[in-house]
Formats: C-alpha cells, structure tokens, sequence
C-alpha cells in the first residue's frame, strides 16, 4: 500500500494571500515615504533613507516571490524575509543603542514602531508560512 503525503498549499493561496497584500501594502508605504525623505531631505539623515528604501524594496522582491508561489519564488522569499528580520532587528537595536546613527526613523527604527511593529512581525510570518507550504513535510 502507498501512502500519499496531503498536499501542500501554494504560498499564493489561502492566508497566503494576506501576506502578500500586507507586503504590497508596506512595499507602498516604504516606497513613498523613502522617496519623499530622499527627494526632500536627503542630506539630513541619508542612512536612515536608504535604509527605509532597501526595506521597501524587500518588501517589493518578496510579495513577488510569495506571489510566484514556485521553486524560485519560493527560494526568493525566503531570502528576502530572513534578509528582513536580520535587518530589523540589526536596525532595531542600534536604532535604540546609539541614536546618532539614526537622526530620523527608517521603517526598520525601533523594531518598527513606528509602524505598529509590524516590520518586525511580517517576516516571521513570512518565514512561517513558507515554512508551513514547504513540500516536504519531513
């Protein structure tokens, strides 16, 4: 007798979906907000800027990865989020350690505070979810 494994949902269904719509919604807000900051006052804190515009380009990369749903999409989602929860929590603590290096928030600052911390949720979600869809259940 053979047993079949159930099949696995795709990251682009179910709550999948959510994700990807939290994604494109930061990847919106990280966008426009770097790019005022970077068009309006670049000068004043260009770290912290171009920061928040690395943050919105994740967020970009990853809604398409998790909305490829395949090998490679799934391969640049998990790059993408384990790149992003790195980056929060690196820009987390020195953003509370040494708040000179930061004269203005990025999206990152704090954990992400500044957005309901929500930056410091959405890539362990991410993570869990590609966790939760791989194909192999082993």
């Amino acid at each position: 007798m053979v047993e079949t494994q159930p099949a696995r949902q795709r990251t682009n269904s179910g709550p999948g979906r959510l994700l990807i719509a939290v994604y494109l919604l930061f990847a919106i807000a990280a966008t426009s907000r770097a790019g005022l900051q970077i068009a309006t006052k670049f000068d004043e804190a260009p770290v912290a800027y171009l920061l928040s515009a690395l943050a919105a380009l994740i967020y970009i990369v990853a809604a398409v990865g998790l909305a490829r749903a395949g090998h490679t999409g799934r391969r640049v989602a998990l790059a993408c989020c384990s790149v992003e929860l790195v980056g929060v929590v690196v820009v987390g603590i020195l953003s509370l350690v040494d708040k000179a290096l930061f004269p203005d928030e990025t999206v990152w600052s704090q954990f992400g505070s500044g957005y309901g911390y929500i930056p410091l949720v959405l890539p362990v979600l991410g993570l869990f979810w590609l966790w939760r869809t791989r194909r192999d259940p082993a």
